[in-house]
């Protein structure tokens, strides 16, 4: 085995626990390093080559930030593609992520040896509707931490039958779970609250993300994180964070859980001054909200893949930004006790749990009824009939809710009239505000958003 790369020394860097006794795991090492003012920031990284992914990892790890490593994988493996995977290495071509499933155990062995530690914990990222194979391979190489969903890793991305994907991750979940056995506890963090990515009313993307975090409980897994992207209005991503951590306490049996916030996943900013703007202002939320961790981007992420130095000057920003705005507001922001967001996605998760004493079948049945609806999801088994808009607050609005088990909290503004040309100024709003310049007076601090 060869020896640690630079950058893979015994953990005493800045924000990390000591080298010491093994915690349980990614979601113990995030609960313990954020929340009350404080953040875990994490990249989205992953390359095909070892050596690349090794040494991006390192730089992650020594970043001046508290930091989580991440191993991204290739579209490929995402879609059962191995083939063209095993092509792809062959010949040498890059992928878009690390092929986990594809290369020998020994090489992604390699790539972790003497980086990944108690006080670095590394989570793979996937997107995969079929994950069983991916999860298999995890559970080899005692890698304990991932995410995803049953819903949000198959509707946003392919034509998968919802079914089939809540099978795979039944299994998925099981085959993770039974890592515990060797002394590690694995983790899940649920993609529900990033559907689509914009465009979907923060009381759908709670709901999903509480109901993803309670599928991965009744199939074995304990540890868990819940999601939520960053949206246009900050006042709207306040109260939905709020509406999520307190679902999740009146719904999740286990205290092992935490929130990680999104960097804006719609279009960027294609300015490095707007695409900084916007990511200090999701650090600013996820300390607002006291979420626990926060998934960033880069300034590169309008035109192409980041390379490692923006993905760490993305963590170090972030992390920067969390400091500065965990001093002037240390803890949460109070919130009313039953918000507009929480009363909705309260009624859309208990009407679907009322659906049927099986989490697998209620959400089969809550989209076959439109209980669940997700707006612009093109997928043959989303109803279609929900639409949203955004108003001149920023605010993200139901335009028609369809079968939403919503009709009496939400009175759909009449004579909304959504055309392409309105969908496009809501899909380009929060770039084109970012990437517009500040006026003189607030021209060194960046907009709260909307």
């Amino acid at each position: 085995m060869r020896p640690p790369a630079p950058g893979a020394r015994p953990d005493r860097r800045p924000g990390s626990a000591p080298a010491g006794p093994a915690s349980r795991g990614f979601g113990d090492f995030v609960r313990a390093h954020g929340g009350n003012g404080r953040l875990v920031v994490q990249p989205r990284m992953g390359f095909s080559d070892p050596a690349a992914m090794r040494a991006g990892l390192a730089a992650t790890r020594a970043a001046a930030a508290r930091t989580v490593g991440t191993i991204t994988l290739d579209a490929h493996t995402r879609v059962g593609r191995l083939d063209a995977a095993a092509a792809a290495l062959r010949q040498g071509t890059p992928l878009n992520g690390y092929p986990v499933v594809t290369h020998p155990p020994a090489v992604t062995a390699q790539v972790l040896d003497g980086i990944r530690s108690p006080g670095f914990p590394v989570q793979v990222r996937h997107g995969s509707a079929r994950p069983v194979g991916i999860f298999r391979a995890l559970a080899a190489l005692g890698l304990d931490a991932s995410e995803g969903g049953p819903v949000s890793y198959c509707l946003p991305y392919g034509r998968t039958p919802l079914a089939e994907s809540v099978t795979q991750w039944a299994t998925a979940c099981e085959l993770f779970a039974s890592l515990r056995e060797t002394g590690r506890e694995p983790h899940l963090e649920t993609f529900g609250g990033c559907m689509l990515g914009q465009l979907c009313p923060p009381s759908l993307l709670v709901a999903i993300s509480v109901l993803e975090a309670l599928f991965f409980l009744r199939h074995g897994v304990r540890s868990l994180s819940v999601s939520y992207a960053q949206q246009g209005c900050p006042e709207q991503d306040t109260e939905a964070i709020a509406a999520l951590r307190r679902l999740c306490a009146e719904l999740l049996p286990t205290d092992d859980w935490h929130v990680v916030v999104y960097t804006y996943m719609g279009v960027f900013p294609e300015t490095e001054r707007g695409a900084r703007r916007l990511l200090a202002s999701s650090a600013e939320l996820a300390v607002r909200t006291g979420a626990e961790r926060l998934v960033v981007k880069t300034v590169a992420e309008s035109r192409r893949i980041p390379t490692v130095r923006e993905n760490v000057d993305a963590l170090e920003l972030a992390a920067a930004t969390a400091e500065t705005a965990g001093r002037t507001a240390p803890t949460p922001l109070p919130q009313p006790a039953d918000s507009p967001t929480y009363q909705e996605a309260a009624a859309l998760v208990h009407a679907v749990l009322d659906l049927h004493p099986h989490l697998s079948q209620a959400l089969l049945l809550a989209f076959r009824r439109g209980y669940l609806d997700v707006p612009y999801c093109l997928h043959p088994d989303n109803r279609g009939l929900t639409r949203s808009y955004i108003d001149p607050a920023g605010r993200l609005c139901w335009a028609a809710t369809g079968n939403l088990p919503i009709s009496h909290l939400v009175r759909p503004r009449s004579g909304t009239r959504l055309t392409s040309a309105t969908l496009l100024a809501d899909l380009t709003r929060v770039r084109n505000h970012f990437d517009a310049p500040a006026p003189p007076a607030v021209a060194s601090r960046a907009p709260a958003g909307g």
